[in-house]
């Protein structure tokens, strides 16, 4: 899921989580990007993706860059918070790939090419739960 506002840094942090996945071998076909207004929006469309039973996990992208008023606290609190709760709820791998930066700088450096790139990082974080997932789910009770 990504945010479309902010674009010229979602489309980096998109194409990072892609690089990543397709380094770990996930087929262009299995990968499903839903695109959405902004970064408050992401932890219904998370929720959605989430249970609808379709995929693996659910990745969260998106580029909240501080002004000078309280709309970005109250954006970054309701869309983590929005976030780990959809995690909790479903039991599923949702990712925070969402950069909360104080400029504009800071946000282009994050989502820039290789691994450093935070799209990158959330794309191999949700393949690393969904990993230990299997696992855990593996162990006999």
């Amino acid at each position: 899921a990504v945010a479309r506002f902010n674009p010229h840094i979602t489309g980096g942090l998109l194409r990072g989580a892609r690089a990543c996945l397709a380094e770990a071998g996930v087929a262009e076909s299995n990968i499903v990007v839903v695109e959405l207004p902004g970064a408050f929006e992401l932890p219904l469309v998370a929720l959605r993706l989430a249970r609808s039973g379709e995929y693996d996990a659910v990745i969260c992208l998106g580029c909240l860059i501080k002004g000078d008023t309280m709309h970005f606290e109250y954006i970054a609190h309701a869309c983590s918070t929005g976030i780990s709760q959809v995690a909790l709820d479903t039991g599923l791998p949702v990712a925070f790939g969402v950069l909360t930066t104080l400029d504009e700088a800071q946000a282009v450096a994050r989502a820039g090419e290789g691994r450093e790139n935070k799209g990158w990082e959330a794309a191999q974080a949700a393949l690393d739960m969904v990993a230990v997932l299997a696992r855990l789910d593996a162990v006999p009770e």
